[in-house]
C-alpha cells in the first residue's frame, strides 16, 4: 500500500460546489458582473482563486485581489458550510488509518479555511499534516503545497517517493504530485472535465471510493 497519502480537499474529500460557486457569484456581482448560472462557475473549484478570476473574467491583479476579498467575505460566514462530505469518505479514512497509512491534506484553499472545514466535518483527527495556501495568495500552486507537506513529513529531505501518493480531482493535483516525484491518483467523481485527468498524465484514474481504496491499499489499477 501507499504509506503516505496526500488528499486534495475540494472535489476530493468534500463536494464544495454550492458554497464556492455562490461565493464566486457574490464576488462577481460586487465587481459589476452578473452570472446567474452557477454551473458555469464550476471551473473555480480547484485552482487558486486569483488565477481563476484573471483567467475566466480577464481581471488584472488588483481586480482579482478585490474579487478574492469579496469572495472570502461571504465564504467565511456562509460558503464554508455550504459543503458536503462525500458519502463513505470517513469510512475510507478510517480504514486507511487502521491500515497504518499517514494521511495529509494538500489544498490550494487558504489553510485557515481548510482546517475549519475539516473540523466542521469532524475528520481533522485523521490527518497528520494539513497544508493550504497563505492568505496573501502565496503557496497557492499545488506543487508548492505538496512540497510543503513533504517538507513537514521529511524535514531531513529523506523522502520515500515511491511510498507517497497525491489524490485529487483536477489536473493541478496530478501536476503537483508529478512535479514532486510522487505517485498520483485522479478521481473522476469531482470536478475535472472529461479527459482532464488522463490528459494531465494521471498514473491512476478511479471513478469512486471503492476503486480509490483498492489503489491506495493494494495499488490495483
Amino acid at each position: 500500500m501507499f504509506s503516505y497519502i496526500l488528499f486534495d480537499l475540494d472535489g476530493t474529500l468534500t463536494d464544495p460546489k454550492p458554497g464556492i460557486t455562490a461565493c464566486v457569484q457574490y464576488a462577481l456581482h460586487s465587481m459589476g458582473i452578473e452570472e446567474p448560472d452557477l454551473d458555469k462557475l464550476e471551473p473555480f473549484i480547484g485552482p487558486p482563486l486569483r488565477d481563476s478570476f484573471r483567467e475566466f473574467y480577464g481581471m488584472d491583479t488588483e481586480q482579482a485581489e478585490e474579487a478574492v476579498v469579496k469572495y472570502r467575505e461571504r465564504f467565511s460566514e456562509k460558503g464554508l458550510y455550504e459543503n458536503t462530505l462525500y458519502p463513505d469518505m470517513e469510512q475510507l479514512l478510517k480504514v486507511l488509518k487502521i491500515s497504518g497509512c499517514h494521511l495529509a491534506v494538500a489544498s490550494s484553499k487558504t489553510g485557515y479555511f481548510v482546517e475549519k472545514i475539516l473540523a466542521y466535518f469532524d475528520i481533522d483527527g485523521y490527518f497528520d499534516v494539513v497544508v493550504g495556501s497563505e492568505p496573501d495568495g502565496s503557496r497557492s500552486k499545488k506543487e508548492e503545497v505538496v512540497e510543503e507537506v513533504l517538507r513537514r513529513y521529511f524535514p531531513d529531505g529523506s523522502i520515500p517517493y515511491d511510498d507517497i501518493v497525491m489524490v485529487g480531482d483536477r489536473k493541478f493535483d496530478i501536476t503537483g504530485g508529478r512535479e514532486n516525484g510522487i505517485h498520483q491518483v485522479g478521481v473522476t467523481y469531482g470536478y475535472a472535465a472529461a479527459g482532464e485527468l488522463e490528459a494531465a498524465g494521471a498514473e491512476y484514474v478511479v471513478n469512486d471510493l471503492e476503486e480509490l481504496g483498492k489503489v491506495l491499499l493494494l495499488r490495483e489499477k
